[in-house]
C-alpha cells in the first residue's frame, strides 16, 4: 500500500476547538490496545483538548502541550501564556482520563516560548525558554522517604515536591541551571535526540536554542564542573532577517537546522576534524508568501519568481559531482524589496524588469560575481565587463552597483559595522565569493543582489503586469485601475528606457499582457471581461508603434467574469484566454501570422469549443513544442490549485470539429494547495540541467501559486 493510501485510510477530522489550533502532540500506549492513542491539541480558544482513539475528550484551560512517558503515566507539560504570571504546570494522567494539577514552577519574567523534556539515567530534565532571553533547566527526580525524613543541614537548591496520588510516589523538582547568552527573545529550545548504545537508550546532555538575536546556540555541561556552558554559536552576521523561530538537531547531532523569521531554513554541519567548527550547508529555500509570477530565462537554464514576500528569487538546477541526480536550488536573490512583488519579465538572459505595489518599474542586470558563480555551477560562459555585485543603501529600495574598487579592503570593516548597536539600519555590504555549489542562506541574503540599472515612471497606481517582446526591444506594462484613464498600457523602449506609447482601451485593471512570438501583436486581458489585440505598425518618429486591431465588447464577449490569463501559440496563429467563469477559449479563426485581408475584428472569433475547466481559471500557458502529431499543449491552472494538461488542434473550419483532449490532471500531491498564479513552459525541448536538449521526449512546466510554492514538472510529450 502506498504512503498516500495509508494516510487516506487512517484520516479523521477532530472537531471541537473554536479558534486556530497552534500545537498538537500524540503518544501511543501499546499495552492497552483499546486506548492505544492519545492526542493533545491546543488552540487560541485557551483550551487543551485530549482525544483518545474512541473519541472521548477532556478540556483544560491551557495553551500548549507536549508529552513524555514516566512509569506508564503521561506527563503533560503545558505552557501558560498568561503574562505576567508566566508559569508552566505539570499534569499527570493515568488511564488517559484522570488529570491532576500537581505543581507550579515560577521563574521566567516574560512569556514562555518553548519547553522540552529529556531523560538522563533515572532523572528527568525539562528545559524552558522565554522572552526574558533566558533558558531554565529543571531536574525532576524520584524522592525516597528515607531522604525526606533525614535531617540534612547542607546547602541545597530549593526543591518543589509533589506526590502522585495513584501511586504515592513523591518527586522533587529543582532548578538545575539558568542559561544566559542570548540578547533577544528565545523562541525555541531542544535537546539532542536520544540514541541506542549497548542495547540501552541514551540521550546526550546537549541543548540547542534559537533566538530573535539572529543566533542559534549549542549548550553543554562542562565535564569537570557540570556547569552549563556555550559551546557553539551560529547565525547571521547581516542581512534582512529578524532572527530564528525554531531549531532542531539531526538524529546523530552532527547537523543543526533553524527556521528564520523570513521563512528560510538555515543548515549547519559539524566538521569531522574540529568538533567546535560548524559550517553552513546547502538547504532548500523558497518564498514565504504567495508567489505571483514566474519566468524561464530565454535559454531555459533557470527560472526567476516574484512574490508577496517582497523578494525576487532565482532558481537553477545543480548536479553534484559524481552524481546523476539534478536538484533545484535558489542560487540568487536579485531583489529584496520594500513592497509586495507582483510581476516580472525577462529582458534577454541576465536582465529583467519587475513590478510591485508601487508606481515604478525597476530594471535589473546580473553582476559579474553572479555570472561567474552561475558559470561555475552550470558551465555557461560569462562576460567580465560588469559590476562585481550590488548593495542596498541604508533606508533605500534601490540596489546600488558595487565595483571592484568600491569594496573595503579589510573584511573587519563589515563586522565592525554590523556589531555597532546604534546602527539599526546598516547598509547590506557586498562581499564577492567564489561558489561551486548553491549558496547558503546568509550568502543569499547579503551577496546575491543584482544592480538596478533603471527606473521607469509613468503609472498612477500599483504595477500589476509586465511583458517583454521576444526581440527584447519593448516592454509593456499596466497598473491597477478602476477607470479607463488609469488602465492604459504603457510601452517602453529597452534601449533608451523612454516611454513610447500609451494604449488606452480597457476600463479596469489589465490582468496580463502577452506579445506574440513573432512580435507583431500585443494581447491584453482585463478585469472588465474583455481582451484587446494590438498590431505593430511601421513606426516613425511621430506615428504610433501599436494600434488596436481587434477587441471584444459587451456584444461580442464570451467570457462573463474576469479574464485572468492569456497566451499565444508558438506559430502566432492563435491565442488562448482563461477566465473566472471557468472557461478556456482559443481565438483566431484567421491566420494572425499572415497579413489580414479584410476586417480583422470580424475574422478573430473563437476557433475552439468552450472548455469548461470546472473551476475558476487563473493561469493558462501554451508550450512552444508541439506533440508528435502536431497538437498544441495547453496547461490550465485553477483557483483550487489543480493543474490540467490539454491538447488542441483545429481540425476543421467549424469550432465543433476542434475538440479539446484532456491528457493529465495532476493529483493533490502534485498540485498547489491554493490558487495557481502563473504557468510558464520552458521554450526548448529537454530538461534544464540535463544534456537532453535535442530530440528529447521531455518538456518542463514551471508553476507558482498562492501556497508559497514554485514547482517544476517534467512532461513526457510522447505520452500526451
Amino acid at each position: 500500500i502506498s504512503f498516500s493510501q495509508r494516510i487516506k485510510s487512517f484520516s479523521v477530522t477532530l472537531e471541537g476547538h473554536t479558534e486556530a489550533v497552534c500545537a498538537v502532540d500524540a503518544v501511543y500506549q501499546s499495552d492497552e490496545p483499546d486506548l492505544d492513542l492519545l492526542i493533545a491539541s491546543a488552540a487560541s480558544d485557551s483550551t487543551v483538548r485530549i482525544w483518545s482513539r474512541h473519541g472521548s475528550e477532556g478540556n483544560l484551560f491551557l495553551n500548549a502541550a507536549t508529552t513524555y512517558w514516566l512509569n506508564k503515566n503521561v506527563i503533560f507539560n503545558s505552557v501558560g501564556l498568561d503574562f505576567p504570571q508566566n508559569i508552566f504546570s505539570l499534569f499527570l494522567v493515568r488511564n488517559f482520563i484522570q488529570f491532576q494539577k500537581t505543581l507550579i514552577l515560577p521563574g521566567h519574567e516574560d512569556w514562555i516560548r518553548g519547553i522540552e523534556w529529556a531523560v538522563c539515567d533515572e532523572d528527568l530534565f525539562l528545559a524552558s525558554c522565554a522572552q526574558d532571553c533566558l533558558i531554565r533547566i529543571w531536574k525532576v527526580c524520584m524522592k525516597s522517604k528515607e531522604s525526606s525524613e533525614t535531617e540534612d543541614y547542607s546547602i541545597r537548591l530549593k526543591e518543589n515536591v509533589f506526590t502522585v496520588k495513584d501511586t504515592g510516589t513523591t518527586y522533587a523538582v529543582t532548578l538545575e541551571s539558568v542559561l544566559a547568552g542570548h540578547e533577544n527573545w528565545v523562541y525555541a529550545v531542544h535537546w539532542q535526540p536520544s540514541f541506542t548504545k549497548g542495547g540501552s537508550i541514551q540521550q546526550p546532555m546537549r541543548i540547542l536554542s534559537a533566538s530573535m538575536d539572529k543566533t542559534v546556540i549549542l549548550w553543554e555541561p562542562d565535564k569537570e564542573s557540570g556547569v552549563w556552558l556555550e559551546q557553539v554559536r551560529v547565525g547571521e552576521v547581516g542581512g534582512n532577517t529578524l532572527g530564528f523561530f525554531d531549531c532542531q538537531f539531526s538524529p546523530d547531532g552532527s547537523m543543526i537546522i533553524a527556521h528564520a523569521f523570513h521563512g528560510a531554513f538555515h543548515l549547519w554541519k559539524q566538521s569531522s576534524v574540529n568538533k567546535k567548527e560548524w559550517t553552513p550547508d546547502v538547504v532548500i529555500s523558497g518564498h514565504f508568501n504567495s508567489v505571483e509570477d514566474v519566468k524561464w530565462d530565454p535559454e531555459g537554464e533557470f527560472i526567476i519568481s516574484v512574490g508577496l514576500d517582497q523578494t525576487t528569487r532565482l532558481f537553477a538546477p545543480w548536479k553534484r559531482k559524481h552524481e546523476t541526480e539534478v536538484t533545484w536550488h535558489e542560487v540568487a536573490r536579485p531583489q529584496v524589496h520594500g513592497y509586495d512583488m507582483r510581476c516580472l519579465a525577462m529582458i534577454g538572459r541576465f536582465q529583467f524588469v519587475s513590478g510591485a505595489d508601487e508606481k515604478v518599474l525597476r530594471v535589473f542586470r546580473a553582476p559579474k560575481n553572479f555570472i561567474e558563480n552561475f558559470s561555475n555551477i552550470t558551465g555557461i560562459p560569462h562576460s567580465s565587463e560588469l559590476p562585481e555585485g550590488a548593495t542596498v543603501p541604508a533606508l533605500g529600495l534601490s540596489n546600488k552597483a558595487v565595483f571592484e574598487g568600491d569594496m573595503p579592503a579589510q573584511p573587519a570593516e563589515y563586522e565592525e559595522t554590523f556589531n555597532t548597536i546604534s546602527n539599526q539600519y546598516p547598509e547590506i555590504y557586498f562581499q564577492p565569493l567564489i561558489l561551486t555549489e548553491p549558496p547558503p542562506e546568509d550568502h543569499l541574503l547579503q551577496n546575491t543582489l543584482w544592480p538596478e540599472i533603471q527606473k521607469l515612471y509613468g503609472h498612477g497606481y500599483e504595477i500589476f503586469c509586465v511583458a517583454c517582446n521576444n526581440s527584447n526591444t519593448l516592454i509593456a506594462s499596466a497598473c491597477k485601475a478602476s477607470k479607463k484613464e488609469h488602465a492604459a498600457i504603457i510601452l517602453w523602449s529597452t534601449t533608451s528606457w523612454k516611454k513610447l506609447q500609451s494604449l488606452s482601451f480597457h476600463n479596469l485593471t489589465v490582468t496580463q499582457l502577452a506579445f506574440s512570438p513573432n512580435d507583431q501583436f500585443l494581447l491584453a486581458v482585463s478585469r472588465d471581461r474583455n481582451w484587446s489585440l494590438w498590431r505593430k505598425q511601421d513606426s516613425s518618429e511621430s506615428g504610433p508603434v501599436f494600434s488596436c486591431c481587434a477587441y471584444t465588447d459587451k456584444n461580442t464577449a464570451v467570457h462573463s467574469r474576469i479574464i485572468w490569463s492569456c497566451d499565444w501559440t508558438p506559430d502566432s496563429k492563435y491565442f488562448v484566454t482563461g477566465s473566472r467563469d471557468k472557461k478556456v477559449i482559443i481565438w483566431g479563426q484567421c491566420d494572425l501570422s499572415m497579413p489580414a485581408e479584410g476586417n480583422i475584428p470580424d475574422l478573430i472569433k473563437p476557433c475552439s469549443t468552450v472548455l469548461d475547466a470546472m473551476d475558476s481559471v487563473t493561469a493558462v500557458s501554451i508550450s512552444h513544442v508541439l506533440t508528435p502529431d502536431g497538437r498544441y499543449i495547453v496547461a490550465v491552472g485553477l483557483e483550487n490549485g489543480k493543474i490540467i494538461l490539454y491538447t488542441w488542434k483545429q481540425s476543421g473550419q467549424e469550432p465543433a470539429l476542434a475538440d479539446w483532449t484532456k491528457c493529465v490532471e495532476m493529483d493533490n500531491s502534485q498540485s498547489h494547495a491554493l490558487a495557481v498564479k502563473r504557468l510558464c513552459w520552458r521554450h526548448h525541448e529537454g530538461r534544464a540541467g540535463h544534456n537532453d536538449q535535442k530530440n528529447s521526449e521531455w518538456l518542463q512546466l514551471a508553476s507558482c501559486g498562492a501556497d508559497h510554492c514554485v514547482k517544476i514538472f517534467n512532461v513526457n510529450r510522447f505520452a500526451l
